[in-house]
């Protein structure tokens, strides 16, 4: 498989579970960056499918690398995960961009809200993952969510056994650890702002 290439933005924003899960997996990949200016041209945006970042050539990545669970089931479960990952990085993703000055706060305040969910599923699977007995893109993607908001509230996870255990382990594993302690990974703010 490979080489792949990412198309985006010079922030981990909505990449990051992508390059986690690929250099995991002992994958390279080329990086394309592109600044924003050069975005609001309007070229490559009408190449996009849907009009947006991040552009990700050589696909099925997850399929690709035996993480998109054992059956249909599972990787239908998978997808359910990646939808409540994505709803949550929304919500922050609005915070950050949006209402960081007066939405920090509550934000953090209500963030148990959300992480109960997933720690409800991963307590339940007792496998240390979200879906089935194996690493899935669903538990990458969890996990650069995690870390982003580690970052915003270093205690937000004291009460959520299996949710930190987790992060420990996914940030233990040794090709995630040397990507994470890399200057590839290290260079590229959170986000675009430069909040956090």
């Amino acid at each position: 498989m490979g080489p792949y290439t990412i198309t985006y933005f010079g922030v981990r924003g909505r990449c990051g579970a992508m390059r986690i899960m690929m250099a995991d997996q002992g994958q390279e990949w080329k990086e394309i960056l592109i600044d924003f200016s050069d975005w609001m041209k309007g070229d490559l945006k009408a190449s996009c499918v849907f009009g947006q970042l991040p552009k990700f050539e050589d696909g099925g990545l997850g399929r690709n690398h035996d993480a998109y669970g054992k059956d249909g089931k599972e990787a239908a479960l998978i997808d359910m995960m990646c939808d409540g990952v994505e709803d949550l990085r929304l919500k922050y993703g609005k915070m950050i961009y949006q209402e960081y000055d007066t939405g920090k706060d509550p934000y953090i305040k209500d963030l148990p809200n959300h992480l109960d969910k997933f720690e409800a599923v991963m307590a339940k699977n007792k496998t240390g993952f979200l879906v089935g007995d194996k690493l899935s893109f669903a538990d990458y993607s969890l996990f650069e969510v995690l870390l982003n908001h580690l970052v915003l509230c270093s205690s937000c996870l004291d009460t959520f056994p299996s949710l930190k255990s987790f992060v420990g382990k996914m940030s233990a594993r040794p090709k995630i650890k040397a990507f994470l302690g890399s200057d590839a990974y290290k260079k590229l703010p959170i986000n675009g702002n430069g909040k956090q």
